[in-house]
């Protein structure tokens, strides 16, 4: 995921988590506020109840990778509404067992869910 995609800033990610749209899942939970530019932006991090640097790495990597395609793409429900958020996607234990379809769909599932809440 490109650079200008990602939320960077630990106030950007308070700013989310701080947000009223909430999604939670078995494998991710998700935070979105609405924001005022050009683009939605992703941030990423992973619980500490997955235990170990690598599997915690393993774990970014793939909800990143989910939520390039189902959260910025052109299909993403997020897309289409005209409005631009930024997401903060944590990352459960689950995210390492699921298979990474199920993966995908769960995260499209938090993208339609969060797009259909009012402001």
């Amino acid at each position: 995921m490109k650079r200008r995609f990602r939320l960077r800033r630990q106030s950007d990610f308070q700013a989310a988590i701080g947000g009223k749209r909430i999604y939670t899942g078995r494998a991710l939970v998700a935070f979105a506020v609405p924001r005022e530019a050009d683009e939605s932006r992703v941030g990423v991090t992973v619980s500490r109840n997955v235990k170990g640097s690598v599997n915690r790495n393993r774990a970014r990597r793939r909800i990143r990778e989910a939520a390039r395609d189902r959260l910025l793409g052109p299909d993403s429900p997020l897309h289409g509404l005209g409005i631009r958020y930024d997401v903060v996607l944590i990352a459960r234990p689950a995210a390492l067992e699921v298979p990474f379809a199920d993966l995908e769909a769960e995260t499209e599932q938090a993208a339609v869910r969060l797009s259909k809440l009012k402001p």
